[in-house]
């Protein structure tokens, strides 16, 4: 049985590094002219909103939220399932041009960014893309790294963290644990 080793942060937590990282945000592209964010399925979704949310509590502005589904772009697709489970991307915005943050709730070895990257670039062409995470836990098998980040977490290759949101879950907290002995 797995267990849960620590509590890496509670809903406070989790809205204070989530206000942090949307005044970063703001703050390296001089406001939100030209920006949007695009959170990757599944849990990088409720928070891109809840970024978006800040930032426009802050600068009293809204910047559009697209949604991303990158399942036929995983290098590790058949590895998956037989049937995976492919969702619809929404982005209702071209993004072309656009300045994209794209938010996901865990950066670990780097692949789900490269496969988020690839299907960023099959919508157009953007002038930059960011990267916003949650927590980064390391590890990375390829070169790329979190331009915003909530919590820098060491694990274990081993460990697992676990990211509960309220819109998915019905709480907010970050949590590790352990594999089993």
């Amino acid at each position: 049985m797995v267990k849960e080793k620590a509590q890496i942060l509670d809903t406070e937590g989790i809205r204070r590094s989530l206000t942090r990282i949307a005044h970063e945000i703001i703050e390296h592209n001089k406001g939100t002219d030209n920006l949007a964010l695009i959170g990757i399925r599944r849990r990088g979704v409720p928070l891109a909103k809840r970024l978006a949310a800040r930032i426009e509590e802050i600068e009293g502005r809204s910047a559009p939220v697209g949604i991303l589904d990158i399942t036929l772009y995983r290098d590790d697709l058949a590895t998956l399932a037989r049937q995976p489970l492919v969702r619809s991307t929404e982005v209702s915005f071209p993004v072309s041009g656009k300045k994209i943050v794209l938010v996901d709730d865990v950066i670990f070895t780097g692949r789900t960014i490269r496969a988020a990257l690839d299907a960023v670039m099959d919508l157009g062409r953007p002038e930059v893309i960011q990267l916003a995470a949650l927590i980064d836990r390391g590890h990375r098998e390829l070169p790329i790294r979190a331009d915003y980040i909530g919590k820098n977490v060491p694990t274990s290759r081993k460990e697992s963290v676990l990211v509960r949101l309220q819109e998915i879950d019905g709480e907010d907290k970050v949590v590790i644990f352990e594999p089993p002995d």
